[in-house]
């Protein structure tokens, strides 16, 4: 991770001990007071030390070696003949400046890093005040005033408006909310209402309008289930919760910015985008040259079911994918609208974690989602874990007809939002993910991918060494001991006698050290691993440009482990956001990743030179199959596919 100091720190000292020295001792020679001496060293030392820092840290000097080599002997030579003619001329040494210097230089960054040290350990023992060991999962302490907050609605505007904060688009003009530096734009609808009619239908745009809206509140969520670890359970929920949000910086730039989009997290039941992890406005603030977008699609029952046998199904033929018909109806609003906010419908990059990373990697496969975005980052995006064929769907549909005693669509549209809800809630085990149809998503999609079906869009693909105990946290034990079973009975039918062997040997080791439920979940992280591995072997062999991510940082807590959630916080610069979730974000490491997910959307090469952040060396992350290793706070380039099992033939399985 950074550095203390370093050599560049060490060279600025020397320029900045002269501009001490000569402060001082000109105006001693020229008679002034001890104050106005002491006054002019200062003055005179700041200005010379901004000055060398400019040059120093400079990308100019930085990015090449012997730029800083012939930096740092131009340094010495004006120091050694400054010295040399402050004592023919003023009798004064420089060299106990230099020491002087040398001292600021070295304790002052000590202090901040002990004080760091100090913060971040009180967050932690706060953190684990409330979480204690983990084991209950994610725990959130939310009081009122916070909920009645969030649930404030947008209301039209029919009288007069500031226009400095509203933008027009096709479908109304919005007005949205002042926050220091920055403008957010929330709950914009992008779509009908999903309500009556089109309940289960394919979203549907929005009539021109030149009316006025508040755009200053989140959106309803998606219906949803709610588990305890799913702090959304607090924020009103809707069938109508087609809404995004735009978050950008209030100055004026004549060039339009790229855009980030955020597929937010969940498992396609819940998640969504009033959680507090999911906020990006240090990110702009940080980065004010960029445009956020957020949005809202259908989960679960209304999202992800497929009605083909149900009496009156044939009219729903959409039902089995709504929410990535949802998603691709965001990307097209945005790509229709987003100039008006100062964005750049050319450059637009989408990034997903789990669930909101699946759904990325399937529509980066399909026709209809084609030219809506140009840089994908994707953590933790196992494409295949989509289903293969409409009977998991079907089953689904099966499944609500015995819990709402209705049998045919037409009884099934008369149902309420809260009798739906009610269902949902119980048949969340038996839930779907999105279907890999063969007519939006391709039925393979990794051969999709090797075909070249996502030509054109550059990936990052983030790979987490242990996800699993991050989902637990979330769903429960009980939950998730039953998701693993089901995982790992997939897993078991997937496979050939060879490498079943050899997992079955896997299990019986890390069993004999831990629990049958611990090695099942381990099996299971390293298998979706290699998926998300073969993701990018595939994308390769496609043509696609593609970069690899693997995060081995601890947790915090253990038991709540590490993974999406942390590096959604990391790359949001959100600690408050984080704490939530029983973390402490490392902002050496989020500075990083902030800078690199800068350059990716900007279309900068992916690499960072010695001290462009200062402290940290330079490094060039490389394309697949090199990966950009990031485990207990620190940087590596490296391959990465020996880190990602311990089963021997399960490798080479899945990713032929």
């Amino acid at each position: 991770m950074k550095k203390l100091f370093t050599i560049d720190d060490f060279m600025v000292a020397f320029i900045a001990a002269m501009g001490y020295g000569y402060g001082e001792a000109v105006a001693s020679h020229l008679g002034c007071p001890p104050l106005i001496c002491v006054l002019s060293s200062f003055a005179v030392g700041i200005a010379f030390e901004e000055i060398i820092s400019k040059i120093v840290f400079s990308k100019k000097v930085q990015s090449k070696p012997g730029n800083r080599i012939f930096a740092f002997v131009a340094i010495l030579v004006v120091f050694l003949a400054a010295q040399y003619i402050s004592l023919k001329w003023l009798g004064v040494s420089l060299i106990s400046y230099l020491g002087e210097e040398f001292t600021f230089a070295i304790v002052l960054p000590i202090i901040g890093f002990v004080v760091n040290l100090l913060i971040r350990a009180y967050h932690i023992k706060k953190i684990r005040g409330v979480y204690g060991d983990g084991s209950k999962g994610y725990v959130f302490e939310v009081d009122k005033k916070d909920i009645d907050e969030m649930n404030r609605q947008n209301r039209p505007i029919t009288g007069e408006y500031d226009a400095d904060l509203a933008v027009k688009t096709r479908t109304g003009i919005y007005v949205g909310e002042g926050e220091g530096e920055l403008i957010y734009y929330r709950g914009i609808p992008y779509a009908k209402p999903p309500v009556g009619n089109l309940r289960w239908k394919a979203p549907e745009p929005l009539p021109s309008s030149d009316a006025v809206f508040e755009a200053k509140n989140f959106g309803a969520s998606a219906i949803q289930v709610e588990h305890d670890g799913v702090i959304l359970k607090h924020h009103r929920q809707s069938e109508d919760c087609l809404y995004l949000n735009i978050c950008v910086s209030n100055q004026n730039e004549e060039t339009k910015k790229p855009v980030i989009v955020l597929f937010h997290n969940g498992d396609f039941s819940f998640g969504g985008t009033a959680d507090p992890l999911m906020d990006c406005t240090n990110y702009i603030n940080k980065y004010p040259d960029t445009v956020f977008v957020s949005f809202m699609s259908r989960l679960g029952i209304f999202g992800y079911i497929d009605f083909s046998e149900v009496p009156g199904g044939e009219a729903y033929p959409d039902a089995i994918n709504l929410g990535l018909l949802d998603q691709i109806a965001a990307l097209q609003w945005i790509k229709e609208n987003i100039d008006a906010f100062g964005g750049d419908p050319n450059r637009v990059t989408v990034i997903g974690f789990d669930a909101g990373a699946i759904s990325i990697a399937l529509l980066a496969a399909s026709r209809e989602a084609r030219g809506l975005f140009s840089k994908a980052f994707v953590f933790d995006g196992d494409p295949d874990i989509a289903y293969d064929s409409p009977e998991g769907a079907r089953r689904l549909a099966r499944d609500l007809l015995k819990e709402t005693q209705t049998s045919t669509m037409e009884e099934l549209t008369k149902l309420d939002t809260q009798e739906l809800k009610n269902a949902a809630q119980r048949l969340w085990k038996d839930m779907c993910t999105p279907t890999r149809d063969g007519a939006l998503i391709p039925a393979d999609v990794f051969q999709a991918y090797k075909e070249g079906a996502a030509a054109g869009i550059e990936f990052i693909i983030g790979i987490p060494s242990s996800e699993s105990r991050l989902y637990r946290a979330f769903v429960g034990q009980e939950n998730y001991e039953r998701i693993v079973a089901v995982n790992i009975s997939d897993i078991k039918s997937n496979i050939d006698p060879t490498v079943e062997t050899a997992i079955r040997e896997f299990l019986e080791t890390e069993t004999a050290s831990t629990s049958e439920q611990e090695a099942k979940a381990k099996l299971m992280d390293q298998w979706i691993a290699l998926r998300s591995y073969r993701s990018a072997t595939m994308l390769s062999e496609g043509g696609n440009k593609v970069h690899l991510m693997y995060w081995d940082e601890k947790a915090v807590i253990e038991k709540l482990g590490s993974g999406s959630v942390d590096v959604a916080a990391a790359l949001l610069g959100n600690n408050e956001g984080l704490e939530m979730y029983g973390s402490v974000i490392n902002k050496d490491l989020s500075e990083i990743l902030q800078s690199l997910l800068h350059k990716f959307v900007s279309g900068e090469a992916l690499k960072l030179y010695n001290n462009e952040i200062k402290g940290v060396d330079a490094f060039n992350w490389k394309a697949y199959p090199q990966a950009l290793v990031i485990s207990e706070g620190r940087f590596l380039c490296d391959k990465i596919i020996d880190r990602l099992t311990q089963i021997e033939g399960l490798a080479d399985y899945v990713i032929q």
